[in-house]
This record gives C-alpha cells, structure tokens and sequence, in this order.
C-alpha cells in the first residue's frame, strides 16, 4: 500500500514565496543595533537639512509628530508630509540599517559577550536617538517625557492587573501621592514658596537630592497601596475593583480639601529638574527592575495568583504576602512616576489624577497587553503618541481612540503583544546568518 505523495505547489507559486524570502531577507538579518543607527543616522539628517526640506516641499516648518499633526490640519500638505518621511526616516534609516547589518551584527555579537556593556551601548544610542530628535522642538522634548512616564504607570499597573489577575483602579490615587509628595519635599527644601516660605536648604543640593524625593513620593504611594492591599485578602474581581476606585476618589478628595497643597485650585512653583535624561533613566531602571521581578519566583507566584489563589494556597504560597508586595511595589513605581510627572509639568491638581487619567493608564496597559512588559512599553508608548498625534481633531480624538480600543479588545482580548516575555539579551544579539556571531566560519563575517 503506497502513501500518497503530498501536493507540491505550483512552480510559480514556488518561485514567487523564494522571491518575497530573497527580498526580505536582507531586513531580517539587521539587528537591533542596526537600526538604532539608522535612526540616530535619520534624526542627525533631519537637524542638518529638515529645515530647508521643508520649505522646499511647502510645508511651514519641521512636523512635529512625523507630520500627523500637519496632514490633519492642512490635507493639501499630505503629499510634500509623505515625501518628507521617506526622504528623511525611512530611506537614511532602511539604507544605513542594511547597509551595515554585517558590521552591526559582528559588533553585536561582539559585544553581548559583556551583557552590561552591550545593554549599555544599545541604551546610549536609544538614548541618542531621542535626545537629537527631541532637540528639533520643546514639543517633542515634553511628548517625550510625557511618554516615558506613561511606561512607567502601564508597567506598575500590569504588574496588579496582569501578573496578579486582579482589577485595580488605584493608579491615579497612587501617583497623586507621589506626586504630591515629591512636590512639597522639593519645593520646601529648595523653593521660594508663598506658602512654604524661603527653602531649607541650598537650591544649589536641589538636582542632586531630587532622586531622594522621588524615593520618598514612591514610598508615600506604598504606604497608601496598604489601604488597598488588605481588601485585596478578601476581595476579589469586581469587589476589588470598587475597591480601588473608591480608593483613587478618597485621595482626590482628600488633596481637593487639604489648602496648605492648593485644595482645588493646584499646587505648583515645582523646580524643572525632571528632563529628558533623568527621565529616561528612571524609566530604564523602572522597566529593569520590573521585568526581573516578573521572571523571578516571586513574579511565577504572581501567576499561580492569577490562575488560582486556592490552589496557589496549596502549594504553600503565601498569597497574602504575594499581593501585598505587589501592591506595594506597583505603587511606588506609580509614585515615582507622579513625581516625574509634577516636575516635568511645573503644576499638579486633584482633577489630574482623576476619572481620566485612570482610563488612560488602563487603556495603555490593556492595549498593550497583559502579563507582557514590551506590551506595556509599546501601549504606553503607542497610545501617548497617537493620543498627541490626533490633538488637531479635538473632540472627534475621543471618538477615535476609544473605537480604536474596542477594535483591538474583540481581535485580542489581551492585548496586541501579551503574554510574552522580554528577552533583552535575545534583542540585543545578532540577527539571520549572523546568530551566534559566525558568518562561513568566521565572527561577523
């Protein structure tokens, strides 16, 4: 008895898909240093001839936000906006990524000998990158900011709702209290304030100490993560979820009747210490110090959690020291991010940490993705950029984003990017032939 051959595909067919894979495969053997290159090649190419390319296409000035912004405003510019973006993005980066994928991939390889070094090297581009293309416009400078702390907040935030399983709506309540905090530390120890009167200490300590203030708003947004924390022993789902909501609106209330902070009316006078690059290092830090805690045996606990709290009990978990620590450290994260953001806007009131911003924070990390750090690096960072690109629109912003997270929800329930684990080091390495850095039996080729 013979076995039926399987049915081979027609040769065009055949000859088509080696095509696509011959084509493709030049953009598959780039690694990620690659195209930082091509990026920080593309940005520096935007500060030497953006200006005059510009005007020679009839646009007015540099876009802003890749020129979402300007094409929506002015439709007839959308042909010169397009050209912009190919001659000045995409074809410097494509041509300087592949260009140089050989190199690139031999100095990866190289380089991921020394894990520490080779992080550090793909963070100073990554970094490089942002700060060139952020000089251009305060703008960008302040999007920028605004998004890196939107990481912060969606990676606190996954921590409860993904990797523990639970519904939290505390994240504004938490970041008021950091916020808040980290405020009236800096502006008494090192502001001329009305209220408050002349500092405590030199302003000159100021920069150097506003680490320590930030530490101490995070720990402030702990000690308030113990009122929600408790509850969560024995509430679970949605009785956990008003829960946390009332939580969140105590702590509005509470700052809109405490006057020595404003009430309702704000507080501000706070120093402009937050820039680009410390908040770029604490979003680097916030995002390693999260992602190994998620992969450590008290992330796999989190999950048993998540699956099961009794069977969780029966394999000896502590499940209440479980939730406890992962309130408290997704609340300090949280608070640390409300003093970024106080600092970086000069200016904070109760009305900010309310009802929207708690529909922010859950849209970033549902869009994003549950149980996933890169999904929340990519909702927190996706959603902020289209969330400004769409700024023109005004009120029909609203009518997109939320139509665009109702889409997502009924393709992928999850998220676009969830249950995944970031693998920094597989990121960093070489990519196609290049993997394992040999080439024909030598390191890079």
């Amino acid at each position: 008895m013979t076995t039926a051959t399987q049915k081979q595909p027609p040769a065009s067919d055949r000859h088509r898909n080696s095509t696509i894979r011959a084509v493709l495969s030049p953009w598959r053997e780039v690694p990620f240093l690659g195209w930082l290159l091509g990026a920080l090649a593309a940005v520096m190419l935007e500060h030497s001839v953006g200006s005059s390319l510009a005007l020679t296409l009839g646009l007015r000035r540099i876009p802003v936000l890749f020129g979402f912004e300007l094409m929506l405003k002015a439709p007839q510019h959308i042909p010169g906006m397009l050209v912009y973006l190919v001659l000045v993005y995409m074809l410097p980066a494509a041509l300087v990524a592949v260009a140089t994928r050989g190199l690139t991939n031999a100095l990866a390889a190289r380089l991921l000998q020394s894990p520490a070094l080779s992080l550090a090297v793909h963070l100073v581009l990554l970094y490089g990158c942002m700060h060139f293309w952020c000089a251009l416009s305060d703008y960008r400078y302040l999007v920028a900011q605004l998004a890196l702390i939107a990481v912060m907040l969606t990676l606190s935030l996954n921590v409860i709702n993904g990797y523990m399983g639970e519904f939290s709506c505390s994240h504004p309540g938490f970041m008021a209290l950091g916020a808040y905090a980290a405020s009236v530390l800096t502006v008494l120890l090192f502001v001329e304030d009305d209220v408050f009167g002349p500092p405590l200490l030199p302003p000159t300590l100021g920069p150097f100490l506003f680490p320590l203030a930030l530490v101490a708003g995070g720990l402030v947004a702990s000690l308030g993560a113990l009122a929600v924390a408790i509850p969560s022993f024995r509430a679970r789902g949605d009785y956990l979820g008003v829960i946390t909501l009332a939580f969140t609106f105590v702590v509005k209330s509470l700052f809109e009747n405490l006057e020595i902070v404003g009430g309702p009316r704000g507080f501000m006078n706070q120093p402009n210490w937050a820039g680009l690059p410390t908040v770029f290092v604490w979003a680097v830090v916030c995002v390693a110090v999260i992602n190994n805690f998620v992969r450590s045996t008290f992330g796999k606990a989190l999950n048993a959690v998540r699956d099961g709290e009794t069977a969780a009990e029966a394999m000896t978990i502590n499940t209440r020291r479980t939730k406890t620590v992962a309130f408290l450290s997704a609340a300090f994260w949280a608070g640390v991010a409300g003093g970024l953001f106080a600092h970086v806007v000069g200016y904070i009131n109760p009305a900010t940490f309310g009802a929207q911003k708690l529909a922010e924070v859950l849209a970033m990390v549902y869009f994003g993705g549950l149980n996933s750090v890169i999904g929340s690096i990519a909702g927190g960072l996706g959603l902020t950029l289209f969330s400004e690109m769409l700024r023109p629109l005004e009120v029909w912003k609203w009518v997109i984003i939320p139509m665009l997270l109702v889409l997502v929800m009924t393709r992928r329930p999850t998220g676009l990017i969830a249950f995944r684990e970031f693998d920094a080091l597989k990121l960093l390495g070489p990519r196609g032939r290049w993997e394992g850095g040999v080439q024909d039996g030598t390191a890079g080729g």
